[in-house]
This record gives structure tokens, sequence and C-alpha cells, in this order.
């Protein structure tokens, strides 16, 4: 992304053009992401009934294929837990498939602890080129205007903080974690980095991850080949041992100094972390900017299906551009 400062004087750069190649396929994948039989498969409708249980206790009636389906419909429309009941009711009859729908208050006691995988499988076999960014997701409770109008203490915190992993070359999700909103993004980093399996050759993230400890987890679990580009901070000074042994944030604070931070962003590669926040935004637009549960476990098992819905669009199609201007 352009960097900002002294925006005002610095030269103007036009603004790239590009145009969709494949704009017939991309235009009918944007049509099957509301598709409900994009959603909804004979395999799902055949796992919906819980398997029968070997341990003392009782049975569940649904297992948490059919939980996560429900939650994930209710989140793909925008809709409530009682509305996602009757959306999942209709949709049954629709069908003609007699299957017993969960009730609200099954969905929000199943949710709590739902094992949901964040990542989907990705068939591509070149190593993963990783952007990592945050981002602030508004909770239910009493917030900022209580705090304005009445002059009175928020009772609960009003955010969480959404850390997510977009992989460059497949488009994929590829980690992700909610945290409440005093969890650093250096503290989050190793968490993101467990739910990688593959290699990574390329790091980007924003100032916030700026530190030798970023490079030191990062070098430890891909090696010393990896590609880290993190911006420093413009009063950023050398380390003692620079001269002799430059680390890889002494080698970015060396070429901001010689060519300029344009340049450098422009010859490391920094201006592709914008899809990063391209992907902050389409999580806002295509999820939302708050989270529906209340509890926090809750909350996490929804942003683990936010997840899910937006790699099962990516997977339907994206697309293809190329420079026009």
């Amino acid at each position: 992304m352009p960097h900002k400062f002294n925006a005002g004087r610095r030269e103007k750069l036009p603004k790239q053009k590009h145009r969709v190649t494949n704009w017939a396929e991309y235009n009918e994948s944007l049509r099957r992401r509301c598709d409900l039989t994009g959603w909804i498969s004979d395999d799902a409708l055949a796992l919906w009934a819980a398997p029968p249980r070997t341990t003392p206790g009782g049975q569940p009636v649904y297992s948490d294929l059919a939980i996560e389906l429900c939650l994930t419909l209710g989140m793909v429309f925008k809709q409530p837990l009682r509305q996602t009941q009757g959306l999942m009711r209709s949709i049954a009859e629709l069908l003609g498939v007699e299957i017993a729908v969960p009730d609200f208050s099954t969905l929000s006691r199943r949710g709590n602890g739902l094992s949901v995988s964040a990542k989907a499988t990705s068939k591509n076999v070149k190593p993963a080129q990783l952007v990592v960014d945050s981002t602030g997701l508004k909770i239910f409770g009493e917030g900022e205007w209580l705090e304005k109008k009445h002059k009175t203490k928020r009772k609960r915190c009003s955010w969480r903080k959404l850390h997510l992993g977009l992989d460059l070359v497949s488009g994929q999700i590829v980690c992700s974690d909610l945290t409440t909103e005093d969890i650093g993004d250096p503290t989050a980093l190793p968490g993101l980095l467990d739910q990688i399996d593959g290699p990574v050759d390329l790091f980007l993230a924003d100032g916030a991850y700026d530190g030798e400890p970023t490079c030191a987890v990062l070098t430890e679990r891909f090696g010393s080949a990896i590609d880290v580009t993190i911006p420093p901070p413009k009063n950023a000074v050398l380390s003692s041992g620079a001269a002799q042994n430059p680390s890889i944030r002494d080698r970015h604070i060396a070429d901001i100094r010689a060519r300029g931070r344009m340049a450098w962003q422009k010859a490391s590669g920094y201006n592709q972390r914008s899809r990063g926040e391209t992907l902050m935004g389409r999580w806002k637009t295509v999820i939302g900017p708050k989270l529906k549960a209340h509890s926090f476990e809750n909350q996490k098992t929804e942003a683990r299906i936010g997840v899910r819905i937006l790699n099962r669009m990516t997977e339907l199609g994206r697309p293809n551009f190329e420079r026009t201007a």
C-alpha cells in the first residue's frame, strides 16, 4: 500500500487500470455464492444425525456438521438464530427431506466450542506467501453510546480482535484467530503460524509486527530463506552488529535510507500487503463488522465459520486481471 508520509509533497502517481479476463466464469461464481445448492450437499444431509455415542451420557440428535451448516447459513444470509431455524426448516421442506431442524437454543449451546477447521484444503503445491493483518469486530453490549451520552462507564469490552493470514498464491485464508482487544499482533503471531503446515517463502505485515522477535519466530519456523517484509518506523536505527552480521530488519533500514521508502516498497513487494486490507474490507462487507454471539467461545466459533465462508466463496471462482494502463 502507498506510504502516506509527506503525501502532500510527493509526486502523484496515476492510478493503474485493469480489466478482468475471465469475466463470464467470475460472474457465474458471484451468482453461486448465494445459491443454496452450493451450500447444502447430499453428503451433508446424509451426515445430519449424530453418530451413536459409545461413552456414558445422552445421545446427541444432531451431528457437528449439521450445527455448522445451520450456523453457516445464518451467517451467509445474516439471520439471527431463531430466523436461522426457520430458514433451515423451510429449506428442508423445499428439498423434500425429512430431517429434524435444531432450534435456536440448541444452535447456541452446541456452537460453544464447536470444532470447526478454519483453513481450507489447498491444492497448491507452491510455498505460501503469507500476509497477516488484524481488525476489530464489534460485539454485543453497552459501548461507546452509553459512555458518550450518559457519561457512564461501559460494563464490558465492546471489541474483539480478528487476526487473519492470507495466502497470496491460493487466495485462501490459511490461519485465523479471535482474541480480546488487549492482545497485540506479535503476541498472536505464533498461534497463527501453528496453523500452517506447509512452507512459507514470503511474509508481509504492517509496522505493528516490527521487531527482532517477529523475525526470529519466522526464521525458526520456516528457515532463514524466508523473505520477511515489515516496514520499520522512520526513526528506526541499526542494531549493534549491523556492520558484521546485518539482520533482515537492518537490511530494510539501510535500503530505505539509500533509496527512499517509496522505492523500497516497490522493490520489496510490500505493496502486495494491500490485499490483506482488502480481505478485511471483504470480511466486513460479506460477514459483517460485528459478532452476533454473546460468549467468547461462541464468538470464536462464529469467526472460524466466517473464515470457512470466505474460503468457500473463493473456491467458487476468482477474477483474473491484466493491466491495461
